[in-house]
């Protein structure tokens, strides 16, 4: 830090130079980190610890989420023409300047001696402490993310890059093929044409040191392997998993190949009754660990590893009063992490269509609720006696029902109300891509839910149900969406509903998922049934309702009479 501008001045005591008698003043925070995939991996920096701090002003940056980013990957393989890098600003918070000035201390014990010596700060020093004026931006500072956003926002405007008004963290030129997405101070660009790349990168230049990965391998932690060529992409997040196992100091006891032992399978009228925990509450060390474990892996299922959240969200449910039975389900799925440690998702080159599954399982969690889950993919619109191409995830929900349903059609009905959410809000940014998008298909294995969406059923009894979920006949009058009716062996949201044994998994997650144990027959997780992502005539999902009948023919024709031979050899 020393070889940039002086970011703090240092002061008497708190009452001279600025006067900050009335602002609180905060404490230093020494942070010590290990980041490998930088020039200076050791990393030794002091925060600001911003508990104390009260800013004013408003707090909140926009900044682009995952499901943005995975949509501007897929946008990056779909379009002729496009590359994709990435650019990463050196100090972004340090090098911008504050709105008021903030205070802190710190234990003069803690400076080193050619720092002390340096800044002539032995006759500073007051009941052991020296106080410092901060007059830029430091890690710690509640307000030091909105402002350099605002400023990053200002300078970049001068250029004529502007920054989406729907989707946070989305940004676009007036008139340049370019478009890139946002995380505090990492670019992920997408253009066409190496002189509007440079273009950008000149522009952040002239404020900002920047940093540029000319490969676009590595973006938030997810590692991108482009094939342009052949028309791909592959994410994954390598080593995470390992470091995990480390930091929790799990071995592996025993291969699993399911995240969440569905239990056994009960008969008669007992089925529907969950069985009680009777083990033994866990200490506030276990306690610790079980919700650790939940935090820890839960970015890593939204990212690449699909067939974990269901588990997740299971184990979730218990962590606020997590047993010994609990415990033995975080080492159980731990096991599991630990047989499966490399997941990857492959995005295939589509028309940017989004295309959405939703299904509901009913009654399945504590409390008589019901949990909702919906596949969410980028392909074509389906057609009448065409087969659909599958891709890989670009979300996968996997939720439980606020509302207790009161029959399987409500929960289905809440379960297409909440994808629903999350399609709007997609299709908002995937027009403000370039991507026009037509009535979104959304399919949905029970007729009844279907049928009052579609107005096909008396709706008498139904009036009883949430009120909200009746926001799905306007979408679909308005043809904003298309729900649509196929049976549960073709839904993929029906692998985030339910949870299932290791066979079943084995056969459904490169539907859903691939690992490295699947490579030989599907390179990867998310949406594979053949090498070249087509879902093949007569091909059949397993799913917890069984295999169906040898072929259909449904209104998207992607169901066929004939059983392809499949093997994983």
């Amino acid at each position: 830090e020393q070889k940039k501008e002086q970011n703090s001045a240092f002061f008497d005591s708190p009452g001279n130079q600025g006067d900050p008698q009335g602002v609180k003043v905060t404490y230093a925070r020494i942070v010590v980190d290990s980041r490998p995939q930088k020039d200076d991996p050791n990393r030794v920096r002091i925060t600001v610890r911003g508990n104390l701090i009260e800013y004013p002003g408003e707090l909140t940056t926009r900044t682009a989420d995952l499901t943005t980013t995975k949509l501007l990957w897929n946008s990056v393989i779909s379009t002729k023409g496009a590359k994709y890098k990435t650019a990463d600003i050196k100090s972004f918070y340090l090098e911008t300047p504050l709105d008021r000035f903030e205070y802190m201390r710190m234990p003069f014990s803690l400076i080193p001696k050619e720092f002390a010596d340096a800044y002539d700060l032995h006759n500073k020093v007051l009941d052991g402490y020296v106080y410092m004026e901060i007059q830029k931006g430091m890690y710690g500072l509640p307000q030091a993310g909105i402002l350099a956003n605002k400023l990053l926002k200002q300078r970049l405007a001068t250029k004529g890059y502007y920054e989406m008004p729907h989707t946070p963290g989305l940004w676009k030129h007036i008139h340049r093929p370019i478009t890139f997405s946002l995380v505090v101070d990492d670019f992920g660009i997408k253009y066409v044409g190496e002189e509007h790349l440079k273009h950008l990168l000149d522009a952040i230049k002239e404020e900002y040191t920047v940093e540029i990965d000319e490969t676009g391998g590595l973006y938030c932690g997810i590692a991108l392997n482009w094939q342009y060529d052949k028309g791909y992409v592959d994410i994954s997040m390598p080593g995470y998993v390992q470091k995990q196992l480390t930091r929790y100091g799990h071995v592996l006891k025993r291969k699993q190949m399911t995240p969440y032992d569905p239990g056994p399978v009960r008969f008669g009228k007992a089925s529907q009754d969950l069985p009680p925990d009777t083990s033994k509450p866990l200490d506030k060390k276990g306690k610790k660990r079980v919700q650790q474990v939940v935090g820890s892996f839960l970015y890593y299922g939204r990212a690449v590893d699909t067939t974990i959240l269901v588990a997740l969200s299971e184990i979730a449910g218990q962590q606020s009063n997590p047993t010994e039975h609990t415990m033995r389900r975080v080492n159980s799925f731990l096991d599991y992490m630990a047989t499966h440690p490399a997941a990857v998702i492959r995005y295939h080159a589509s028309d940017m269509v989004l295309n959405v599954h939703s299904d509901a399982s009913y009654l399945t969690a504590a409390g008589a609720r019901s949990r909702a889950g919906g596949h969410f993919f980028l392909g074509s619109l389906p057609q009448d006696g065409c087969p659909i191409r599958l891709n890989g995830a670009i979300l996968s929900l996997s939720t439980i029902l606020k509302c207790v349903a009161a029959s399987v059609a409500e929960a289905e009905l809440g379960a297409l109300f909440l994808n629903a959410q999350e399609a709007k809000i997609m299709r908002l940014t995937l027009e403000e891509m370039g991507h026009p998008q037509p009535p979104t298909p959304i399919h949905c294995d029970n007729t009844t839910a279907v049928g009052i969406v579609h107005n096909t059923i008396k709706r008498q009894r139904s009036r009883a149900m949430n009120m909200r979920y009746f926001w799905l006949l306007c979408q679909e009058a308005q043809r904003i969406l298309a729900i649509r009716h196929h049976p549960g062996q073709e839904n993929l949201g029906d692998y985030q509903t339910k949870l299932f044994n290791g066979a079943t998994i084995l056969v459904c997650a490169p539907f859903t998922s691939t690992q490295e144990i699947h490579h030989k027959f599907y390179l990867v997780r998310s949406g594979l049934l053949s090498v070249e992502g087509v879902l093949n005539p007569g091909t059949r999902i397993p799913t917890c309702v069984g295999i169906p009948y040898p072929g259909y023919l449904q209104d998207t024709g992607h169901m066929a009479r004939q059983q392809p031979k499949l093997s994983l050899a």
